[in-house]
């Protein structure tokens, strides 16, 4: 599981077409990753495959491409990277799972004092399990539920979050990996048996 405070802005370095999917070679600032490991990049829990000092690869299979953005990735993309979290370390953000629950569509980037405002739009269902002040993974990154109307979704961004993150190098009209909260997911399917009795 992860926090969604990213750790890492890595690069990634190749895309390998491969049958069940692609093979990613990522540069990175992390050292000491080893095989097996997971490790979410741009909200992706993936499993490092290969990894020495300076870079890692993972995997990603048909299934997890046609429901992320990992897709749409190629050579010289940033992307945000966060290890595993340890058990005796602090949540800062949320819990996170790396398991995209769909893809957003920037649809407007306002700046509003300190802030960046970010409307995006959900896939139909997805907003479902969030509240308004709940929280959400963007690309990884643990974020406020700022406005929720329909399936639009508000998020403010503050400068720490533009800066060290690549949510600040988006535009209106590119793709985002949407994670809603675990908690909201596990009680919408435990009550849904009895709202139409």
């Amino acid at each position: 599981m992860f926090t969604g405070l990213v750790e890492s802005v890595g690069t990634i370095a190749s895309v390998e077409k491969v049958d069940e999917g692609v093979v990613l070679s990522v540069d990175t600032s992390f050292s000491g990753l080893v095989d097996g490991e997971s490790i979410s990049v741009n909200g992706v829990c993936l499993t490092v495959t290969g990894a020495t000092g300076g870079w890692f690869s993972v995997a990603a299979m048909v299934a997890t491409m046609s429901r992320t953005t990992v897709g749409d990735w190629a050579a010289g993309r940033r992307v945000n990277i966060e290890r595993a979290v340890r058990a005796d370390s602090r949540l800062g953000g949320h819990i996170v799972q790396g398991h995209v629950d769909g893809v957003g569509t920037i649809e407007a980037l306002e700046p509003h004092g300190d802030a960046t405002l970010m409307d995006i739009g959900l896939p139909a269902g997805l907003s479902e399990t969030l509240v308004l002040h709940g929280s959400i993974a963007l690309d990884g990154v643990s974020l406020t539920v700022n406005r929720l109307e329909g399936d639009k979704l508000q998020v403010a961004l503050i400068d720490y979050t533009l800066r060290n993150t690549t949510l600040g190098e988006l535009r209106v009209g590119e793709r985002v990996n949407v994670e809603t909260d675990v908690i909201g997911k596990h009680v919408r399917a435990l009550v849904a048996p009895y709202l139409n009795r």
